[in-house]
């Protein structure tokens, strides 16, 4: 006999509290799950080369094991059973989530989807036209498109929520972002696009008053505005600061903590690879490192010349230098935020970081006292800032006599501490997008 419409409802709902019950118990009073030491979350395709072997006995790990993700992986598992009864709640009640589709333009879109977002991409092949993932965040789906097919007008719009990530940097990508920005112009004002947020990588001199015509505030359809180096265009209310991150233009991967990597003895006090600027302080740096032989105990390789891309050879002696240095020495460029700062915190080398402004107009000290680099020391950046390299033969001193404990409890901190910084950037991007989003679909 054919169920009825009650009994169905009936059956869904029984179903749903057993379930509660099976989770719950698991959750309460279940083993604590526990990581395998070559990877404390299990090693991502296209992680860093430098690793041990799966499958390390973790009785090998006695008391000092350690899981920096085991909080979170509690919440994911969590995540995945709220994400079980949004489904059946949706069965029931025909509900929506609220779905943003990213538009990720330039590199930087990279960083925010496979390491804030821990994002997967299909294809793998980072030279493929098209590549799209999706992710649920809180109440949001989100999904993320990216690859040189991405052309405006040569693809779909069936969303009414976009993220554009674009490239603002210099003149020739400021052209190419303008055109993009004309484009979804036209998709709002015919109604085929209802919010647009920008995600952009600024200018280092912090010089963007070309995006200035589309912001919302000053008659334009650029409601959100998230913008990496420390603009003084940052309110907190429209416009919002966002990190620069690793360089995945360079094929930086997203790098999963090791056994080696946490409890190693690593046989360098710092490292420096880079160019060499003609009257920088990467200049005042170099001499200081070569007065008392202290360049003998870091790993330092300089260049004259800036390089933009990177080889596989270049590329692994780079992430070797991190995985075997205590210490990361972070000169300023043209900016004082670097790639190099994130690089540094994917592998447990405290970034020792150049804190001083550099030329243009970037900063704000009228707002906060903490620029440069004011998004990471709101969160508790556990780097060390140094005003002159003067005061780096001093930090080198106190490197040499902290004990091989001490240094590993100080990389699970940094590696705890960035893991939490990317958790709490996605989730305070994603409730922003969501309080602005849908209280102006309200209004």
């Amino acid at each position: 006999m054919r169920l009825t419409r009650k009994r169905l409802c009936s059956f869904l709902i029984a179903l749903y509290c057993l379930f509660s019950l099976y989770a719950a118990y698991h959750v309460f009073f279940g083993r604590r799950r526990r990581a395998p030491a070559a990877s404390l979350r299990g090693l991502r395709k296209g992680a860093a080369p430098a690793r041990e072997g799966r499958g390390r006995e973790q009785s090998t790990l006695g008391s000092e094991e350690w899981n920096p993700w085991e909080g979170d992986e509690k919440n994911e598992q969590q995540h995945r059973f709220k994400t079980s009864l949004q489904i059946l709640n949706k069965s029931l009640k025909g509900k929506t989530d609220f779905q943003v589709q990213i538009w990720g333009k330039a590199a930087i879109g990279l960083y925010l989807w496979e390491h804030i977002f821990e994002g997967i991409l299909d294809p793998t092949d980072v030279t493929a036209q098209w590549r799209e993932g999706n992710s649920i965040v809180g109440r949001t789906h989100y999904s993320f498109i990216t690859g040189p097919a991405v052309v405006p007008g040569y693809f779909s719009v069936d969303v009414n929520n976009v993220v554009l990530i674009l490239n603002g940097r210099e003149k020739a990508k400021v052209f190419y972002a303008t055109q993009w920005l004309l484009y979804v112009q036209n998709l709002v004002q015919t109604q085929k696009l209802q919010h647009v947020a920008v995600v952009l990588l600024g200018n280092e001199h912090c010089n963007n008053e070309w995006i200035n015509q589309f912001l919302k505030r000053n008659g334009g359809f650029v409601e959100l505005l998230f913008i990496i180096y420390d603009s003084p265009w940052i309110n907190d209310m429209d416009v919002f600061q966002w990190p620069l991150g690793v360089a995945t233009y360079r094929n930086f991967p997203v790098v999963e903590a090791s056994w080696s990597m946490l409890y190693n003895e690593r046989p360098y006090l710092c490292n420096f690879l880079g160019t060499i600027y003609e009257n920088s302080s990467r200049q005042a740096l170099m001499n200081i490192l070569k007065q008392g032989g202290i360049d003998k105990l870091c790993w330092v390789s300089v260049r004259e010349q800036w390089q933009p891309q990177e080889t596989n050879e270049s590329l692994k002696n780079y992430q070797e230098a991190l995985l075997q240095s205590d210490l990361t020495l972070c000169p300023v460029g043209v900016n004082t935020e670097c790639y190099r700062i994130y690089e540094a915190c994917s592998y447990g080398s405290v970034p020792v970081v150049e804190d001083v402004m550099t030329a243009g107009s970037c900063g704000n000290t009228s707002v906060s006292q903490n620029a440069p680099l004011q998004l990471l020391k709101s969160m508790g950046a556990p780097f060390i800032f140094l005003k002159n390299w003067k005061e780096l033969p001093a930090v080198l001193e106190k490197e040499k006599t902290m004990t091989l404990q001490e240094k590993i409890q100080r990389r699970k901190m940094l590696l705890h501490w960035y893991q939490h910084f990317k958790t709490e950037l996605k989730m305070k991007f994603t409730n922003i997008l969501e309080s602005s989003f849908l209280m102006n679909n309200k209004g």
